[in-house]
């Protein structure tokens, strides 16, 4: 009687836990960045060679490009092409492509 008991435990946890692992699978972290999220534009972006300033941060001795939602430093590459010039409001790169921000941003720039 004893193992019959033991066994059909045994077979209920087994049954229970397989169960709860199947369902653990189907669900979604609620951490995780939807499907709309700004990652999967970076995706998207990469595939092509649209190039996007989004905002550019300079101090005395440093400056950095966010480039397509990446941070990129003078001499640096983004799609293989040598970032040459880090400006104010543009960046220059060696191909002789000038990528500049929005004139909407730069218009509030110094106000």
């Amino acid at each position: 009687m004893l193992p019959k008991k033991i066994s059909a435990l045994l077979i209920a946890f087994l049954c229970s836990t397989i169960g709860f692992s199947s369902n653990a699978t189907a669900l979604r972290d609620p951490t995780l960045p939807g499907n709309f999220s700004g990652k999967t534009d970076v995706e998207t972006d990469s595939s092509n060679n649209t190039l996007v300033l989004n905002s550019v941060v300079k101090n005395n001795s440093s400056a950095y490009a966010v480039i397509n939602n990446q941070i990129f430093t003078l001499g640096e590459r983004v799609k293989g092409v040598k970032i040459v010039k880090i400006a104010d409001d543009s960046v220059s790169l060696a191909d002789g492509r000038k990528l500049t921000m929005f004139q909407a941003i730069t218009d509030f720039k110094g106000q």
